[in-house]
């Protein structure tokens, strides 16, 4: 492990319900790094992911995220990481009622921001990332699909993240959008240094897009080291 790395786990054990999920998984992800997450539904990707953003804690081994020890998280400390994380989900959850902006203001106020004019600076810095600059007064149902997404990510980024992790992002978009959405996160990951775990249903992207690929498969966590499909 060295300073560029962002996740380190080594041989954690993840349980759901009492059921062992995924044994004795390592993986380490460093800064600016691009990583395919893959799997059968049911194979443990989704309880992975909320084992490193602090939803789920490990039921043994030694974990590492952004600096966090999993294994000492508690209600007092989640909040600081889950600071220094982006979170992006198949379903946009932004608020029906605000618009863009108030749905970006929502986040920054709810992680302490309290300059107007930092706020005001930060909210049109993500916009204009995702490529959304005029979109800050419309509703969330004024915007496409590939819109609402791009909404999520720019509110994943507010913050600064080191990783976003993004559980299947682009399965309610058609292939074209989804498309752009991957590229979006790549270009970030690239220009920003912030690293992204992607994980995806969708081969199609894998092979189009090739990056390094971790698969949940038979309760253990493989890493492909960077083979394409």
């Amino acid at each position: 492990m060295n300073d560029r790395t962002i996740v380190h786990l080594q041989g954690i054990n993840i349980e759901q319900a009492g059921q062992r999920v995924l044994s004795e998984v390592n993986l380490n992800i460093t800064k600016g790094e691009f990583v395919y997450l893959i799997g059968k539904t049911g194979s443990g990707k989704s309880s992975l992911l909320k084992t490193l953003y602090g939803a789920l804690p490990p039921a043994g081994g030694q974990g590492q995220v952004a600096g966090f020890e999993l294994q000492a998280l508690n209600r007092r400390t989640i909040p600081g990481l889950r600071r220094r994380l982006g979170v992006v989900f198949q379903d946009f959850n932004l608020l029906s009622d605000r618009t863009v902006e108030g749905n970006l203001r929502f986040v920054l106020e709810a992680t302490d921001w309290k300059k107007e004019q930092e706020m005001q600076e930060r909210m049109a810095e993500v916009l204009s990332e995702v490529g959304l600059s005029g979109s800050a007064g419309k509703r969330p149902h004024q915007l496409s699909g590939g819109e609402q997404q791009r909404v999520v990510i720019a509110r994943a980024l507010l913050n600064r993240p080191e990783i976003i992790i993004a559980d299947e992002p682009t399965g309610n978009l058609d292939p074209e959008t989804s498309d752009d959405i991957l590229l979006l996160l790549r270009r970030l990951a690239d220009e920003q240094d912030t690293a992204v775990l992607f994980a995806t249903h969708d081969y199609r992207i894998l092979e189009h897009f090739p990056a390094r690929i971790v698969r949940c498969i038979n309760g253990r966590l493989i890493d492909d080291e960077g083979v394409s499909l």
